[in-house]
Formats: C-alpha cells, sequence, structure tokens
C-alpha cells in the first residue's frame, strides 16, 4: 500500500516493521491513556477523561506519519502539535458541553477555561480556581506529545526503547499517585513494550540474513517470536506473583526518607494540580496557605510518635501552623517576621503570645518525625525547644504561626505549657466564662471581624445559623464558643464526609458551603466556627495539625499516622490565651472536657503577659508569603502499597536494560566485514556529535576518535586497516584478521558510549 504524490513520489504506508508494530505502539500508549482516564484524577470524574484515547490515537498517528512521509524529528513534532492545538481543545470543549455544539463554540469553551484557570491563580492569586478545562487541556496534551513523541522514535529513529522508557515513566508515576488497582494496565503496557521491543529485534536480525544472504529469514524470525514470547509470558507472570507477596515494602525506607521532600515539593503546585479524590498520600502537608477542597484524603503511614515522662496523663493537640487570613476557600498565613531562638531559648518571648505560667504548667514531649520535616509540631503553647529555631509571627504584636527547625531529621524535645489541674489555677468553663472582652490591641484586626473577607456569610443558611447560635448563647465569647461546638457537632444538622466533590460549591465560601449542605469534613467545621467568632468580633484563629494519636501501655509511645492529621479552633480569652476548641463531628474530637470550676466573677484578673509589647523580630531573616499546603493524598499506607509497584517498575526496568545490553553487546552478528565494522564506528560515534569531515581520510578520522578515546586506539586503528584494505586495496581479510576485526567491533561498541559524556564538554569548549 503506497501513495503516490503529484511530484511521481510514490510514499508507501505500511511501516517496514509491519502493521502489527503499529497495533504495538498504539496499544503501549492506550495503556497510559486509560491509566490516566481511570485514576480519575479531575474532579474525580472518568467522564471527564474518556477523551484520552483519541488523543493517544492522534499522537500515534501524527508520530508514525511523519516517519513515514521522511520528515525530520522538529518538522514532525512541529506538525504534529499544530494538530494537538486544534483538536484538543474540542475534545475538552465537548467535555464541558456534553450536548455538543459549533467547534467553534468548543473551542471557545475551552480557551476561556484556560484563561479563567490563569486569571485566578496568577493574575489574583487565588489559592484554588473553580475551573476544571485547563486540567482537562494539560491531560490531553500530555497524552498526545508523549503517544508522538514513543511513535516517532519506533518507526522514525528506529529506537523502540526510547518508547518504551517515556511512556513507562509516566504510567508508573500516575500508578505511584493513584490508590485505584491499575495492575491490569502495568500488564498490558510490559506486554506491549516486550513484544514491541521482540519484533525490532526480529526485524533487524532479518534484514542482516538478506543483506549477507545467510539462510532463512523466516527460521530466524520464528526462532526469536517464539523464544521472546515465553520470556515474556515468565517475566511478566513473575511480576504479578511478586506483586501480590511482596508485602515487606522493601523500599519503604527509601521512599519515607524522600516523603517529607516531596511534600514540601508539593506545596507550591497543589495549586495548580487538579483535585482528584483517588489521589495517593505520602502524608499531610502544612505550609503557609491550605486550600480547601472537596475531598478529604490521608493515609494510615506513620507521621511521627512522641513520648513524656511516665505518669503523664495529657494527651494535647500537635498543632503545626496557625492560619490568620481566610481567602473564602482556604487559609494563609500572612506576612510573617521571623525570630531566630538559639536551642531551650524562650520561643514566644516578647511577642503577642507570650503566656506567664499562672495556670499552666511544663510538660516535657519527645518528639520523632517519620519524614523529614522542618515545621515543628508543638503541643498547646510552645515554651522551648532543644533545636535552634526560627519563629514566624504575623502582625505588629507578633503572634504564632509556623515554627520552623533547622536541622529537619532528628528527633526533638519540646516543652511546653498545658493547663493546669483546676486547683492550681488550670481553666474551667467558668474561668473561661469571666474572662470578659479585654483583647490586646491590635489582636481583633488579624483575628477579629476586621479580618472577615466579603463574601463569607453570602447566603441565608449561613446568617441563619450565626443568629440561631447568638440567640440560645447570648452574647459571652465561651458560652458561644461551647454552643458552636455543639451545634456543628449535632449529626441532625451536620454530617461529617470526606468526599463532597457532587456538592456544587464553586461560587460559594467554605462557611456558606458547609451552612447550606451541611456536609464536609474538619477543614470545614473548623474553618466555619473560627469565622463565625470573627464575625462576632471574638479572637480566633484556624489551626492545622495532628490529634494526640494511639498509645501503647507497654512502651509508653504514642503513634501518631497520617489519618491523625486534622483541623480546630484556637480561640483567645485574655488572662488564659488561646484554648483549643474541636467542633468537628463524627467521633473526630479528642480534646478533654474543661471542668466546670466554681463560678468566678466577670473579668477576673489573669495571668496574661502584657500585650501591648510588640515583637522584635530580626530584620535579616526573610519574610514567607509563599503558596502552597494542604492535607493532600488517598487512602493507604503509601509505603505499603507503593512499595510493590516499585519493585515491580524496578523488575520490569531491568528486564528492558538487560534485554537491551544483550542486544547490545551481541552485535555484529553473522560474517564481520570491513565495510559493516568502520559503518558501525561512523554511524554510533555520529549520533554522538563526532561524525567524520567529509575531508577527512579513513586514518584521519580513526586518528581524530583515539585523540577523543584513547583507550580505544589498538580497535579503532584494527578497523581503519581494514577499511583501507578492503575498499582501497582490494585484498580479502583472512580468517583470524576477520574473527580479531570482530572482537574489535564488539568492544568499539560499548566504549563509543563514552563519547554521550564527552559530547557536552565538548559542546561547552566551543562556546
Amino acid at each position: 500500500m503506497s501513495v503516490v504524490l503529484p511530484s511521481g513520489r510514490r510514499i508507501p504506508l505500511a511501516p517496514p516493521e509491519g502493521w502489527l508494530s503499529l497495533g504495538l505502539v498504539l496499544l503501549l500508549c492506550l495503556s497510559l491513556a486509560w491509566s490516566l482516564d481511570d485514576a480519575r484524577l479531575v474532579l474525580a470524574r472518568d467522564e471527564y477523561t474518556d477523551f484520552l484515547t483519541w488523543t493517544a490515537i492522534g499522537g500515534v498517528a501524527a508520530g508514525f506519519l511523519g516517519a513515514i512521509v521522511g520528515w525530520g524529528r522538529w518538522r514532525t513534532y512541529a506538525i504534529g502539535a499544530i494538530f494537538a492545538a486544534l483538536l484538543t481543545p474540542l475534545f475538552v470543549g465537548s467535555v464541558m458541553s456534553p450536548e455538543g455544539g459549533p467547534l467553534a463554540v468548543l473551542f471557545r469553551q475551552a480557551a476561556e477555561a484556560a484563561v479563567e484557570a490563569w486569571r485566578d491563580l496568577i493574575v489574583l492569586n487565588r489559592l484554588s480556581t473553580p475551573e476544571y478545562g485547563h486540567h482537562l487541556l494539560v491531560l490531553g496534551l500530555l497524552v498526545w506529545g508523549s503517544s508522538m513523541f514513543a511513535s516517532f522514535a519506533a518507526f522514525g529513529h528506529r529506537r523502540p526503547l526510547n518508547a518504551i522508557l517515556l511512556i513507562g515513566v509516566l504510567l508508573v508515576g500516575n500508578m505511584a499517585y493513584t490508590v485505584r488497582d491499575q495492575l491490569p494496565y502495568l500488564v498490558l503496557y510490559s506486554l506491549a513494550g516486550l513484544f514491541l521491543l521482540i519484533r525490532f529485534h526480529t526485524f533487524e536480525e532479518q534484514s542482516d540474513w538478506i543483506r549477507r544472504r545467510i539462510g532463512d529469514p523466516s527460521a530466524i524470525a520464528g526462532l526469536y517470536l517464539r523464544g521472546g514470547t515465553i520470556f515474556i509470558v515468565f517475566a511478566v507472570l513473575g511480576s504479578i506473583l511478586l506483586t501480590n507477596i511482596a508485602s515487606s515494602a522493601p523500599l519503604a525506607t527509601v521512599w519515607s526518607g524522600m516523603g517529607g521532600r516531596i511534600i514540601e515539593w508539593s506545596q507550591f503546585l497543589q495549586r495548580f494540580l487538579p483535585e482528584s479524590g483517588t489521589g495517593r498520600s505520602i502524608g499531610p502537608s502544612f505550609g503557609s496557605s491550605v486550600r480547601i477542597g472537596s475531598v478529604w484524603t490521608t493515609s494510615d503511614g506513620l507521621a511521627l510518635t512522641w513520648e513524656t515522662a511516665p505518669g503523664e496523663t495529657a494527651r494535647p493537640y500537635l498543632a503545626a501552623v496557625t492560619y490568620d487570613v481566610f481567602r473564602l476557600d482556604g487559609w494563609r498565613v500572612g506576612e510573617t517576621n521571623g525570630v531566630r531562638r538559639e536551642s531551650d531559648e524562650e520561643l514566644l518571648a516578647e511577642t503577642g503570645d507570650e503566656l506567664a505560667p499562672d495556670g499552666r504548667r511544663e510538660m516535657v514531649m519527645q518528639i520523632a518525625p517519620a519524614l523529614s520535616r522542618s515545621v515543628v509540631f508543638a503541643p498547646a503553647v510552645p515554651l522551648r525547644i532543644g533545636q535552634p529555631v526560627t519563629v514566624q509571627l504575623v502582625g505588629a504584636e507578633g503572634y504564632l504561626a509556623i515554627v520552623e527547625r533547622e536541622t529537619t531529621d532528628a528527633p526533638y524535645a519540646i516543652t511546653a505549657l498545658v493547663p493546669a489541674e483546676e486547683e492550681d489555677g488550670g481553666p474551667t468553663k467558668e474561668r473561661l466564662r469571666a474572662a470578659g472582652r479585654d483583647y490586646p490591641a491590635g489582636m481583633l484586626e488579624i483575628y477579629g471581624r476586621a479580618a472577615v473577607p466579603p463574601g463569607t456569610f453570602d447566603t441565608p443558611e449561613s446568617r441563619a445559623l450565626l443568629d440561631d447560635i447568638v440567640a440560645r448563647a447570648g452574647d459571652n465569647p465561651y458560652d458561644l464558643a461551647a454552643e458552636m461546638v455543639r451545634t456543628l457537632q449535632d449529626p441532625a444538622r451536620f454530617v461529617y464526609d470526606s468526599d463532597i466533590s457532587d456538592v456544587p460549591c464553586d461560587d460559594l465560601s467554605v462557611v456558606d458551603c458547609f451552612a447550606v449542605y451541611g456536609r464536609g469534613f474538619c477543614e470545614y467545621y473548623a474553618t466555619t466556627m473560627a469565622m463565625m467568632l470573627r464575625e462576632l468580633d471574638i479572637p480566633a484563629r484556624y489551626v492545622e495539625g495532628f490529634l494526640p494519636g494511639t498509645r501503647d501501655p507497654a512502651t509508653g509511645v504514642t503513634r501518631v499516622i497520617n489519618s491523625d492529621s486534622h483541623a480546630w479552633v484556637q480561640v483567645y480569652f485574655p488572662g488564659h490565651g488561646w484554648i483549643d476548641f474541636d467542633p468537628t463531628g463524627g467521633s473526630r474530637a479528642e480534646l478533654a472536657p474543661l471542668p466546670s470550676g466554681r463560678p468566678e466573677p466577670s473579668g477576673a484578673p489573669g495571668a496574661s503577659a502584657d500585650a501591648s509589647r510588640g515583637p522584635r523580630p530580626d530584620p535579616t531573616i526573610r519574610d514567607i508569603d509563599e503558596p502552597g499546603g494542604s492535607i493532600i493524598g488517598g487512602p493507604g499506607d503509601p509505603r505499603g502499597q507503593a512499595g510493590p509497584l516499585i519493585v515491580v517498575a524496578i523488575l520490569l526496568t531491568i528486564v528492558f536494560a538487560a534485554f537491551a545490553l544483550v542486544a547490545w553487546r551481541r552485535g555484529p552478528r553473522g560474517p564481520v566485514s570491513a565495510d559493516g565494522a568502520y559503518g558501525m564506528v561512523t554511524r554510533f560515534a555520529s549520533r554522538f556529535g563526532f561524525a567524520p569531515r567529509p575531508n577527512q581520510t579513513v586514518y584521519e578520522y580513526a586518528g581524530s576518535l583515539a585523540d577523543v578515546l584513547p583507550e580505544a586506539r589498538p580497535e579503532l586503528e584494527l578497523v581503519a586497516d581494514a577499511k583501507v584494505e578492503v575498499a582501497y586495496g582490494g585484498q580479502g581479510l583472512r580468517e583470524d584478521r576477520l574473527a580479531a576485526l570482530g572482537a574489535a567491533q564488539r568492544r568499539l561498541r560499548t566504549s563509543l558510549l563514552r563519547l554521550v559524556l564527552l559530547r557536552g564538554r565538548r559542546r561547552n569548549r566551543r562556546a
């Protein structure tokens, strides 16, 4: 089958490697498209990404046609990119408008979605965007581009291994992210990739036999196909068996070591990634901003362990970050000043959160994070820590936001002030009722009504909720906070739900969404309570960290896992400082109840420090106002679930690499010739940027290569001598010379690979 151009040139459509090879490349790329589709990366809706199958087909077709027509790599990619830019927005537009419409309308919808997402995330610097079309565009172009590269690599460059490696990296990366079982796609990819390598290797062998006229080419094809099929079957079955039995997670230590760094890297990117209910968790991240989405997914992987002195009964929450700025769809730490504290120096000295010890007692806790983290987890009011840290403070008075360590791997000892017993002056319900509203100067500007942005209470439901609580509790700050906890924990009104992706809250604030639909997780509960208190001009801040965890009675060590990550509220009471409240329902709250206590006179004197003193920030410490941070991922321990997948990926990589190495080292195959040996040298050297110049003789070229690869000089001289004797002297080579030439050619196939490393140095010298 061929096409005749107007110029009379005949272009064969059938690839020399056969139509089956094209089918295998297509199957390879479809395995990636189906894997991404199955992962439900965009709003957990699988129907949104069904079009990826067509982008994979389009990319394969573009790369294949470019190779068949004879276009170069960049021309093929440029023309393929033009078609991708025309067709992919149409696919996305059809997803956004299932009812269809003119092509111009579909294209415009996809373009407007991308522009609006850019405006929300970049221009307006919002924490999230209700748009999702831009995510579909990125996924579609990713599949098209990778498929086009794979197709042209196989049929244009005759390098199927490049195609297999690229698709494999993307496939395994998606499998490591999602919690959905995608082993069938890995098996499909493995079969397609291995058979593709076998077919290309067989085609090369047949070509050699035909060119040298040795034996029956069909015989060698049958031999390789039968042997390769047996090898593939055993390799895939072995991988599946290993996946099912590898419960020991042999790479768990490697994964856990990388987890902390990956979490920190993800903080900036999170705003731009699609929200999916099937993402795999590598642990919660605590950064300077948090976007509240529609899915709360964590894992059972170990986050940290902590222990205290024998006999200690307190089990406080472990705070990581306190947020002050609400952005309708999330929280952000405002502009901060960093104050460096040396080991065992008072962390909150001369800050707005400095608290006198009256009514508090010291508690020492040894904390050992499972992942490398800079953030310090602190119970109640952090007092001292046994290593240098930087305390990030917000506002002119200096209120605590984050404590960051310089040494991120080692365990640390932290001393905190926790509430004392009632008889020792600790907080009680009556004492908090009597605390009054004599708040420090400037506090309400950060944590009060002035910090409630327009659009927070825009629905009748949110206003009615606040009015109902005020009507039942009165105007006392403690009574209002306690009534909010009771109301929000009432299962008849609010239901804890970790997945509310079916709730249409795109145009509502977090508070309005929770009030209207009555469903959500801890971030919704805590945000609603904090903002209702602020609306009543009662200082409140949003906190993220961990629940106390589970204590082992035998060892006294408490284990905190990723699924213990939590959000709650701190409310300020004069004389007592910040007091924790947890409004989350669904049996998530673990705060010990406060004792009632004896009645106290209103406005009783407290033991707080002079809040009029401001902090003394260190001007050399940079301000922090970076995006990122949320509690991300999916259910299941990543080390227990991702370990087998990583083992399978490594096993398959070893299989591919071993197969390619054997094929490489076996050459040359069949009779050795001087022309073949010299052609091999020039061909491979040219690929690495060391092609012969037109005016160079054989000896000059061999000498120039020998200057670059001095250890290969004997082999290069032997090949050059043989080429000159045969091509210009008309001589034949004896059997011993042919044997020596074959050995030299085999050694050169490995030696010439070093030119890859030398190519960059050569470019630098030219520059």
